[in-house]
Parts: structure tokens; sequence; C-alpha cells
């Protein structure tokens, strides 16, 4: 999903293998991730999305970067209830990070896709099986 602030950019939803980049979008107060072939189109996340850095993530604070310490992570929503941002990722070392505080320019690429996502997405690009037919001899 995209976070509520990206609602009125043009975006589509992450396949396994994008290649990411953190970016702020024009007419936003808001950060999240493009593909780094298109730098316009917002990628979103589902929550449960795994994802890989190139290097450790930095994030943007009101006078200082700071560092996360880590590259892996996984998409996830907090504060739903509230008019605030909610997409953030979770590192692997427990450490969580609102996606709009990230830094622009990391990139990443998406490991892999939320099981429920998965399996839907297997359902419908996945051929019908043939049934077996019984050979009989003459």
């Amino acid at each position: 999903m995209c976070d509520y602030s990206l609602h009125a950019v043009a975006n589509r939803p992450a396949e396994v293998a994008d290649r990411l980049v953190s970016a702020r979008f024009p007419s936003t107060t808001t950060k999240g991730f493009a593909s780094c072939n298109d730098p316009h189109v917002a990628v979103c996340l589902r929550p449960g999305t795994e994802i890989a850095f190139e290097e450790n993530v930095r994030i943007d604070g009101w006078v200082f970067r700071r560092h996360v310490n880590d590259r892996l992570a996984r998409f996830r929503q907090i504060n739903t209830g509230r008019d605030q941002h909610h997409d953030a990722l979770e590192f692997s070392n427990g450490r969580i990070v609102l996606v709009t505080d990230l830094r622009p320019g990391q990139k990443a690429v998406v490991l892999q896709l939320p099981v429920s996502q998965a399996i839907e997405k297997t359902r419908t690009t996945a051929p019908a099986a043939m049934p077996r037919v019984a050979r009989t001899t003459p």
C-alpha cells in the first residue's frame, strides 16, 4: 500500500526483484519508494514485503542524519488509526523507521512479497493443470 499522502501520485504495486529508490515526489510532503527506472511513479509495498538495501540505511533527522545500521527490512504499517504517516520499515535489528524519514536516493531490492499476495499472483498467472488421461491398450 502507499501512504495516504501518496494517493495523488501515479503508483503501482511492488513485484519481486523490483529495484527501488527512496524518493521525494513532486507536489507532496512525503517520501516513499520509486522504481529506479521510473522515479515519478510510487511503488507501493504491502505489509510483509521484505526488502534489502544496498547500504546501511540512513534517515533524516531534525538536525542530524542518523544511521539505522541495518540493510534488511520488512514493510509494515503503524499508527493506522491516526491522520499521520503510517508506512514503516521494521529492520532485522528491531528498529522501526517511517518510510517518510528515509533519506532520498537509497537503493533497495524487493526480496519477497507477503505470502497472501504471492499465492494470489500464482493463482492468476499459473496455467491450469491438464487432467491425466488414462491410456488403454488396444
